[in-house]
């Protein structure tokens, strides 16, 4: 199974859970391989992102194909489908997750203080202990960049958020997060 048959099937759950957010804090890593040098690539292409029905509408995935390209444009490489240098995917992975807390509540009463010491034991009178749940989605979205030449991965960015409730502007959330994943793309290269 190559590279893109594994990643176009977990693409759209991923979309699900970055557009239900109202923007949360994107958690960033990358990772990349110390040997490759950066600078002779200069051509890309993205995979062919499609939505897999009822995961994702396909403006959504739209979205994150227009940002992918902006922001490899703008870092200076140039989208070609005749032998681009580079391939660009994405893969999301959502997790339905669920947090519990406890709060308890106790009340009694101890021993007492004298002048010469501490006196008495201490007896629980009684409380109570309430639990609460928080459901969230734990989303990641993963940037998977593949040198053409060796058909192996080069980079890899990840962008992990906790999702609650849509955004308000979901083409501005996902413009931002593909840029902060991608910020460290390629390695080495002058902050602006």
């Amino acid at each position: 199974m190559n590279i893109k048959e594994r990643t176009l099937g977990i693409i759209p759950m991923l979309f699900l859970g970055l557009f239900f957010s109202c923007g949360p804090t994107v958690t960033v890593t990358q990772d990349y391989d110390r040997a490759v040098n950066f600078s002779e690539f200069k051509t890309f292409a993205t995979f062919d992102l499609n939505a897999q029905k009822g995961q994702v509408n396909q403006l959504n995935v739209d979205r994150v194909t227009k940002a992918i390209r902006a922001e490899m444009t703008a870092k200076g490489f140039k989208e070609t489908s005749d032998n681009p240098d580079l391939k660009v995917n994405a893969v999301a992975i959502l997790k339905n997750k669920t947090q519990v807390t406890a709060n308890s509540n106790y009340y009694g009463y101890g021993g007492m203080y004298r002048p010469y010491g501490y006196w008495g034991g201490g007896a629980m009178m009684g409380g109570s202990t309430t639990f609460n749940t928080y459901d969230y989605v734990d989303g990641s979205l993963v940037i998977d960049i593949v040198s053409t030449k060796t058909d192996k991965l080069v980079w890899q960015g990840i962008g992990n958020a906790e999702i609650d409730n849509k955004p308000d502007n979901p083409e501005e959330f996902i413009n931002s997060s593909v840029k902060s994943i991608m910020a460290g793309f390629p390695p080495g290269a002058a902050k602006k």
